[in-house]
């Protein structure tokens, strides 16, 4: 990433076409960016840079990000667009390919950070997106200044118009070729101040709603190539198996296949860094042929060496496992002696599942690779894992990799893995083809990186005055950092139990220990991944505390919280954790749902908060049950991320997130037995579905002055421990387990 404190230079060209285009990169004057001028013409598909100034004065735009549904493709625009002094109604955004390219000093990416995922788009683009757009605006500003021959300082800028004193408006474009010419500041422009935004801040809609709707937004399973083949992938059940014996011969007679090998699968025990199960390909000329291929096919696996894992020995395994020393992941004062000193203990366990991602769009890729050169068109949310994958497998050095990102229809982190990616490459490689690898409902969840299952065991020591004087969090669980290599020298805990997560810091005694367990399963990261495995946990036992000692449950949680004051937080989204601002998403939430009415007429009311990634957020529910189905009468999300990009965009994803936390909460569960996954489709997989969601997700969003930290996973961590909260209001079932209904419908 650009480091702004230094010295830049900014990459300033006019197209063939008259097109001024500005770009942020390094200062070395003499090297120029990969795409020739002259052949970017017109082709907007093609973007050579983060600003585009056509003839007629419309704006282009380059959106840098993963598009996966979290609305980057409008919001990182809306930061150059600001700066830029742009009319955003006449601006159009293009998604920018992936930027690797070697300069003089190496590797770099000539657009930024690229990947999706820990909600961190905006956070890196807050200050050189904006750079970007500031630059391009003092550019057009100058060249303004030398044609009317005035002070630069005394112009002004509107709707993509720089503005003379007497009132008179030039349009960008008519400037364009001029601005061209002018070398750039050395330094740093300054930006503007938040009184002064005109875009950040305003409501957005999505710049490809429309298309989305109309049926013309292309998603990386649209994409088409001349030549290319369709393969699927018949894939080993067992974990870690492998293919025993084959036979094709009926697959080879249907129209349309082309032909039918064996992909080997990793070794076991070694690291997931191509495919992640061995299979059998057919490729054929289309999907419907690949299919019937396919199903035509008679093959025997060879199970391997987890064919005797199931969900209830490793529940098993936790609890003999919590019985040990475990590792110490944070220890404060001294939680032996008081539990000796208290007046009272209470203890607890809960227990989350594995979880697949079932995005709407299952993985796909689609590849061309030549003895020179290859291109990847696909969904992604890590462009450089799936570049380093192309060129392991290939032996293509990684600039002559050309990747073309499209809008993905779902991530939550399962596209921050390239399996899919690696076994396209290795069906190319072997059918001597471009291939489009398609992956079906039934693939995709039983061959996922899974969110870690979990046992968590809860205690808290309190006094004579019922004040909380310790607090333990010991977590068994499946480590996230399974056979990941670039996880490899992690604590086996990260991902699964946060040292300086709440309430750390905040009791004087403390102990977090965690518990590793074997297990063959895949393991990855679930949107916001540590804090929707264990805030379950951690915000349902508050709750707990607070019933069993007479408490209010959200005084319970101020009293905790204590005066505003910032503690240290080395995990993803520190360093700081403000203790005033979580009590302020809590306070309002509170307020919103009518914490303090009684309720008279079987319904109940839940609350918890959590600190995600940076950002602050806490959930309310109002239920009551009928029968035994579970209704939401009232769903409240309150959030603070900072500064507010898009509030449309942001209330979209308060109320998504919202949405997943409801329906993953209520009903998900990814189980195991004999070694192999036992969900294939929605039918055992079953996403919520709209008699269970409420009529209206309430959210609100606290304003704020502080620089900006994503939205896109704020809004889950808290919903289940709130759903599971008030639940118990209403039957005093504490259930302690996910999913909740399964639990639930057990107990009453």
């Amino acid at each position: 990433m650009t480091n702004l404190n230094r010295r830049q230079f900014i990459s300033v060209m006019l197209t063939a076409s008259g097109a001024l285009l500005v770009g942020l990169r390094p200062a070395v004057a003499a090297f120029q960016p990969k795409v020739p001028i002259d052949l970017l013409g017109e082709a907007l598909t093609s973007l050579g840079a983060f600003v585009r100034i056509e003839r007629n004065n419309r704006i282009v735009i380059g959106a840098r990000g993963c598009e996966i549904g979290q609305g980057v493709i409008t919001s990182l625009p809306m930061l150059i667009a600001e700066e830029l002094d742009a009319d955003w109604n006449r601006v159009r955004v293009e998604q920018l390919p992936y930027g690797y390219e070697i300069g003089p000093d190496g590797e770099t990416n000539r657009y930024g950070p690229q990947g999706a995922g820990g909600s961190t788009s905006i956070t890196d683009g807050w200050k050189d997106l904006r750079q970007a757009g500031a630059v391009a605006r003092w550019l057009l500003v100058e060249a303004a200044a030398q044609h009317w021959q005035l002070p630069h300082d005394r112009l002004a800028t509107e709707a993509s118009h720089v503005v003379h004193p007497d009132g008179t408006r030039m349009p960008y474009a008519e400037l364009a070729e001029r601005a061209a010419g002018i070398l750039p500041p050395p330094e740093p422009v300054a930006l503007k101040k938040p009184e002064q935004y005109r875009v950040i801040g305003k409501p957005a809609k999505t710049v490809d709603a429309r298309a989305i709707v109309t049926g013309r937004a292309s998603f990386g399973i649209d994409a088409y190539m001349g030549g290319a083949l369709t393969a699927v992938m018949l894939r080993c059940p067992h974990m870690d198996g492998s293919v025993d014996t084959i036979d094709d011969t009926q697959a080879r007679k249907i129209p349309g296949v082309r032909d039918v090998f064996v992909i080997d699968g990793p070794v076991p025990g070694s690291a997931f860094d191509t495919n992640l199960a061995a299979g059998v390909a057919v490729v054929a000329d289309d999907t419907w042929a690949a299919l019937k291929g396919r199903s035509a096919l008679k093959v025997t696996w060879k199970p391997g060496p987890w064919a005797q894992e199931s969900s209830a020995a490793l529940e098993a395994k936790a609890a003999e496992a919590l019985k040990g020393d475990g590792v110490s992941v944070r220890s404060d004062g001294d939680m032996a002696a008081a539990r000796k000193a208290a007046k009272r203990t209470l203890e607890a366990r809960y227990q989350v599942p594995f979880l697949a991602h079932a995005t709407m769009e299952p993985p796909h890729a689609l590849i061309k690779i030549e003895p020179d050169r290859a291109l990847f068109i696909g969904s992604l949310q890590s462009p450089g894992g799936a570049s380093t994958v192309i060129a392991n497998l290939t032996g293509l050095s990684r600039d002559k990799i050309e990747i073309r990102m499209t809008r993905a229809g779902g991530g939550f982190g399962r596209r921050l893995e390239n399996d899919y990616v690696a076994e396209a490459v290795m069906i190319a490689k072997k059918a001597g083809k471009p291939i489009k690898l398609m992956w079906t409902r039934d693939d995709d969840l039983r061959h996922d990186f899974y969110r870690p299952y979990g046992l968590h065991q809860l205690s808290a020591t309190l006094d004579r005055k019922n004040q909380l004087t310790g607090f333990a969090h010991l977590c068994a669980a499946t480590s996230m950092n399974y056979r990941i290599a670039r996880k490899k020298e992690r604590p086996p805990g990260q991902g699964c139990l946060e040292a300086d997560d709440f309430p750390a810091g905040l009791v004087p005694n403390l102990d977090k220990r965690f518990f590793s367990l074997e297990s063959g399963m895949p393991r990855g990261p679930w949107r916001a991944p540590l804090h929707t495995f264990h805030a379950f946990a951690v915000q349902s036992f508050i709750d707990e505390i607070a019933y069993e000692t007479k408490q209010d449950a959200v005084e319970l949680r101020l009293k905790l919280l204590g005066e505003a004051r910032e503690l240290d937080y080395q995990g993803h989204g520190g360093p700081k954790f403000d203790t005033g601002r979580l009590a302020a998403v809590l306070t309002r939430c509170a307020e919103a749902i009518e914490w303090k009415r009684r309720r008279s007429d079987g319904r109940g009311v839940g609350i918890a908060c959590h600190f995600t990634f940076g950002g602050y957020a806490a959930h309310a529910f109002e239920v009551s049950m009928d029968g035994r189905d579970l209704r939401i009468h009232r769903a409240i999300c309150v959030a603070d991320i900072g500064r507010v990009v898009n509030p449309l965009g942001v209330d979209a994803m308060m109320a998504g997130g919202t949405i997943d936390g409801i329906s993953t909460a209520l009903n998900l569960a990814i189980t195991v037995k004999d070694g192999q996954v036992q969900q294939s489709s929605f039918g055992d997989y079953a996403i919520g579905r709209m008699a269970q969601m409420p009529h209206e997700i309430e959210v609100i969003v606290l304003p704020s002055e502080r620089e900006p930290s994503g939205a896109g996973e704020m809004g889950i961590p808290s919903v289940a421990p709130a759903l599971a909260n008030a639940i118990y209001a209403a039957t005093t079932v504490r259930v302690r387990r996910l999913p909740l209904l399964a639990e639930l419908n057990r107990r009453l």
